[in-house]
């Protein structure tokens, strides 16, 4: 199918990626641990989100009630927020970005984010670099009980743009986003600007690297164009 929608990826990306992981976790996990649950249960190496998987398994086996485990998450997650919206205040358009969306709008193309990020960082930096008017969709965590690598988040983004996987194409700098992107059939295009290089985005499954998304109007041309050439009748 022809590509009729790309969806981002936001931290490296679209803006240039500087949130402190590893503090995030490091305070998540310690809030975690004064709630009750066993250091030994939690790797601080390890997302905040597997973290909060790992939570609410052993709440629950514990007797907790549901409100009392939507209650840790909801504030773990503010102990990430508070990190986020720090980073978004200081963070920067990568380069291409302003120029790539503007293409990519003008070929009339449907543009959709899909992010880990909160709801409040996210909405900061669109407004704050005055791009949000570009996206046509956009997914941040809160809207998803599961994010990516859980296929559940980019197709909440498939269908806020009302698109197929197969009509879309998915861009960003993690092998996360690639391999949902092959998971669910769409075109994966890597972005190494450092949360995975170049061989890890291959490895994760990528159909294409580019520099940066000033590219992508070439290469959606490219595959438009292949496709027409496939169906155009012989003579």
């Amino acid at each position: 199918m022809a590509i009729k929608a790309i969806i981002f990826d936001l931290d490296g990306t679209i803006a240039a990626f500087n949130l402190d992981y590893r503090m995030v976790r490091v305070e998540v996990r310690s809030f975690l641990i004064g709630i009750g649950v066993p250091p030994s249960v939690l790797v601080v190496n390890e997302s905040i989100f597997e973290m909060l998987k790992k939570t609410e398994i052993y709440l629950k086996n514990s007797g907790k009630t549901e409100g009392a485990i939507s209650k840790a998450r909801e504030n773990a997650l503010a102990i990430a927020e508070k990190h986020e919206f720090e980073a978004a205040k200081n963070t920067r358009l990568l380069p291409g970005v302003l120029g790539g969306l503007k293409a990519l709008k003008k070929m009339g193309l449907k543009l959709g984010l899909c992010t880990i990020n909160s709801r409040k960082s996210t909405e900061y930096i669109l407004q704050h670099f005055r791009i949000g008017d570009y996206f046509d969709g956009v997914v941040p965590r809160d809207n998803v009980k599961y994010v990516k690598p859980n296929i559940e988040h980019l197709e909440a983004a498939f269908k806020a743009l009302k698109v197929k996987p197969r009509e879309a194409m998915v861009v960003g700098d993690g092998g996360v986003d690639m391999r949902c992107a092959k998971e669910l059939k769409a075109v994966a295009v890597g972005l190494p600007t450092g949360a995975s290089s170049p061989k890890e985005l291959i490895d994760s499954g990528a159909d294409y690297l580019i520099t940066s998304i000033a590219e992508l109007p070439t290469i959606v041309e490219s595959i438009n164009k292949n496709l027409k050439a496939l169906r155009k009748p012989e003579a």
